[in-house]
């Protein structure tokens, strides 16, 4: 939740209607697929008293149109309630966004929600502010109101695709709510079932979280769904993907019918609104952005995209982090494995690194994002995990060390910066063979980036565009690592499950952490720390074993009472001669 309020750039409020007549499967072939089922409207934020269905089109009268004021309103204006209003205040944050302005006014009313604005706008407060109010806080008359049954469990539901997000979410909506005592609890994976159930039980009003643990605590029984009557899904576009979509409808399938759907994203496609009607009572699809402002990216955003050789793109990265007046810096990688090693790397040339990927347990990759927001480190190094969503103050820049699977997923990552009215920089580093990648991003972003500058660590554009001091090496100067790093964060237990505490093993650890192979002390004389013997028995084991033996060689008819003179025996026993057994008991 940004304090920091820039209203330079105010936006102009463009909202849509009922449904058309037409069936949302089956769009109108006359009208474009982001605008399907849309009725278009061009008006002022509404505060409430605007009717979206009786409100003209601008199709019909351009003119008529209202801009927004150049003043933003603050939340009292727009009916939010004293509490909540003061919680905000005491945060920093008294104005609204545009996003917040246009929702405000219908979802307090109940109203189902699209909300689609630029990252970085405030659009967790344009869900999170209703949800809230309409909901019964538990010092409230409506509270007691409430049947017995429906009392300590929750009310509203926000469901997030990362675990990251959540955590976020969560911590905005429990400040904003401060006021109202409402209660807040995040549940995701890679956390103890047992705090969130014993949270569940002692009662909770508002529930954020990732489909799967959602999933599982319902189907324990220890989650209980039947009372929320506000429903959100946040990030929705992915969300609604092919990926989420079964867990989403065996969520939406729990709660009941009667409730208010919001669905709220930066990028919202055409085919992802369709589906969302099937969730929604005729939703009011409002979309943020400047008059005559096509673009999804924020203005403040200044982009580079660089043709980069992978052998030298760690060295470019280097001097890049040494530009002028860099803050905080997010990396977005493909992969895990990519991550980690760069993550090493640069901890290895002098700079305070965090990682935050899957191969983490969920302790170290909290430890990482804590540690960043303090500035610990200035440096995090992510896969698409940490892509959406997350909002860190003093983030100056963005770097795709590699190219971004489709635009969706180069809006939201270079959307980690220039947020609330803040400026940014974002690097784009493609490779040879991503050429033709970048390309079709580029074209449906409709950037001019499509034949992206080939660059080297030693290009001279890297030092005019970014302002890296002349003579600059790939190493950070002793005199410039003054960050306390990751180490000096602690890593908090959470109950992992399924998943290491710390990082990816190192090479010590693969071995046994005493650098000996697992498995191979008895080559140089130690002993298992399970109290095996050099043998692979315990000493129990093997007395009894040679107590057995001695047994049975007391009944043999040779007499012999030593385990060890019964296994010549054994092997005479295996020589023939002539196609004779040899040995002592060749007469029997």
């Amino acid at each position: 939740m940004g304090i920091s309020r820039d209203v330079e750039s105010r936006r102009r409020c463009c909202f849509t209607g009922p449904p058309r007549t037409h069936s949302p499967c089956f769009p109108d072939p006359g009208v474009p697929l982001s605008t399907t089922n849309d009725h278009l409207i061009d008006q002022a934020a509404p505060s409430g008293a605007t009717d979206p269905d009786t409100a003209d089109p601008v199709a019909a009268d351009p003119v008529a149109a209202n801009p927004i004021p150049a003043e933003p309103k603050t939340f009292a204006e727009l009916g939010v309630s004293t509490p909540i209003v003061e919680a905000l205040a005491s945060h920093g944050i008294t104005t609204a966004f545009p996003i917040q302005e246009m929702c405000l006014g219908l979802a307090l009313q109940g109203r189902d929600v699209i909300g689609q604005a630029k990252t970085g706008t405030g659009k967790t407060l344009g869900f999170g502010l209703p949800l809230i109010q309409r909901i019964a806080a538990p010092a409230s008359d409506d509270y007691a109101q409430l049947p017995e049954a429906a009392q300590n469990k929750p009310q509203g539901l926000i469901v997030c695709p990362t675990r990251e997000l959540a955590l976020q979410v969560a911590t905005d909506i429990e400040q904003a709510g401060a006021g109202l005592g409402i209660r807040v609890l995040s549940i995701y994976g890679g956390r103890a079932y047992e705090p969130q159930i014993d949270a569940l039980r002692a009662g909770i009003d508002v529930i954020v979280g990732t489909p799967g643990r959602i999933i599982d605590l319902a189907g324990r029984g220890d989650l209980d769904l039947s009372h929320v009557r506000e429903l959100v899904l946040d990030e929705a576009d992915e969300m609604l993907d092919m990926g989420f979509l079964p867990d989403v409808e065996k969520i939406v399938a729990l709660i009941p019918s009667n409730r208010q759907t919001m669905l709220f994203s930066a990028t919202m496609p055409g085919q992802i609104i369709a589906l969302a009607r099937r969730y929604m009572n005729q939703p009011t699809h409002m979309r943020a952005s400047d008059p005559g402002d096509d673009s999804a990216i924020v203005d403040a955003i200044e982009q580079h995209v660089w043709r980069a050789h992978p052998m030298d793109k760690l060295e470019l990265l280097a001097r890049v982090l040494q530009a002028k007046d860099r803050g905080l810096t997010m990396i977005f990688t493909r992969t895990k494995r990519k991550a980690q090693k760069i993550t090493d790397d640069l901890t290895e040339r002098g700079f305070a690194v965090g990682s935050v990927h899957g191969d983490l347990g969920q302790g170290a990759r909290e430890q990482a994002l804590r540690a960043f927001r303090s500035g610990k480190v200035d440096v995090l190094v992510a896969t698409d995990v940490a892509a959406r969503g997350i909002d860190v103050d003093g983030v100056t820049h963005v770097i795709n060390y590699e190219c971004p699977d489709d635009e969706k997923t180069y809006l939201h990552r270079i959307g980690r910066t220039g947020r609330a009215g803040a400026s940014g920089v974002a690097v784009t580093l493609v490779d040879w063979e991503d050429i033709a990648r970048w390309q079709m991003i580029d074209r449906a972003l409709k950037l001019p980036f499509k034949d992206p500058l080939e660059t080297y660590s030693t290009s001279p554009h890297v030092l005019t565009g970014l302002g890296v001091p002349e003579g600059t090496t790939g190493r950070l100067p002793k005199g410039q690592r003054t960050r306390a790093g990751l180490s000096a964060e602690q890593v908090e237990d959470v109950g992992e499950t399924g998943k290491r505490t710390g990082g990816p093993r190192s090479r010590d650890d693969r071995r046994g952490g005493n650098g000996q192979r697992s498995g191979g002390s008895e080559r140089h004389g130690s002993t298992a720390s399970s109290g095996q013997s050099s043998s692979g028995q315990s000493s129990s084991n093997k007395s009894s074993s040679n107590k057995s033996s001695s047994t049975q060689e007391s009944n043999n008819s040779s007499g012999s009472s030593s385990s060890d003179a019964s296994k010549p025996r054994r092997r005479r026993r295996r020589r023939t001669h002539g196609g004779k057994p040899t040995g002592g008991n060749a007469a029997s």
